[in-house]
């Protein structure tokens, strides 16, 4: 599967080689996957895929990353080309890392947004809530990681960073069986996302499209999830036109 400049080999017992100016994954004696290297920025591959070593020379000459994972994610190896970079600008990071007061605001920026994105995710559940009592628990766990959000700035430390980021996550995930079918899929600020049945795998659009449906690639068809809706009129042509163009990446994983 190629997500953005990443493909990514799932495909257990394949082979990757280079051809030409191509990577080549083949299964068996198979051809199943062609992808020209200009187009990739890493290459991760998952369990017993085997690269051959012109390809991984020629990954290196290119800055072209690969990464080695075992059949359940974890990491193995990394195999990187030689980087340039700027000496200075190096030596100043590795002296800011053992800067307490800037590991601090820091850390305390990172909780802040890891902290604003559970409180959104709640209110939306909240309020797309049918249920009187998931309602009042998912705005109860919303105003707890409210108050975990005030109590933020006057943490000194990092293990008081680190209590209100562990506190404000029990009561998050406390309350997600409440709503688990609200919280399911990605965060998009700003609009609400219709929600996908609880357990499905499936993500939504932002737009949910029905009188486009049939000029839609049919990768995007299948992805969609949730019950369909209108669509403004703007955005309605702008699909329109948009439509026969979509594409969703490579498909490598059978």
């Amino acid at each position: 599967m190629q997500l953005l400049n990443t493909l990514y080999v799932t495909l257990p017992d394949s082979h990757l080689r280079l051809d030409n100016d191509t990577l080549r994954l083949l299964v068996g004696d198979e051809t199943r996957l062609r992808v020209p290297l200009h187009h990739l920025g890493a290459v991760v591959c998952f369990g017993p895929v085997s690269v051959s070593v012109p390809l991984m020379h020629r990954l290196a000459d290119d800055s072209i990353a690969l990464v080695l994972l075992d059949s359940n994610g974890r990491f193995k190896a990394r195999l990187e080309g030689a980087t340039a970079g700027n000496v200075l600008l190096r030596r100043a990071q590795h002296d800011t890392s053992q800067d307490g007061d800037f590991a601090l605001m820091l850390a305390r920026r990172i909780v802040a947004g890891k902290l604003r994105n559970q409180r959104h995710v709640l209110l939306r559940g909240a309020r797309d809530a049918k249920d009187e009592g998931d309602r009042r628990v998912l705005t109860r766990s919303a105003q707890n990681i409210a108050a975990s959000q005030r109590a933020l700035p006057a943490a000194s430390t990092l293990d008081t960073v680190r209590g209100i980021e562990g506190e404000a996550a029990r009561g998050y995930f406390a309350a997600q069986p409440s709503g688990a079918a609200r919280l399911a899929g990605p965060v998009q600020h700003g609009r609400p996302q219709p929600s996908a049945p609880a357990g499905s795998d499936e993500r939504t659009s932002i737009f949910p499209v029905r009188d486009v449906d049939e000029r839609l690639p049919q990768r995007v068809r299948s992805r969609r999830a949730g019950p369909a809706g209108g669509l403004p009129a703007r955005a309605a042509a702008r699909s329109r036109r948009a439509g026969a163009g979509l594409d969703g990446g490579v498909q490598a994983d059978g």
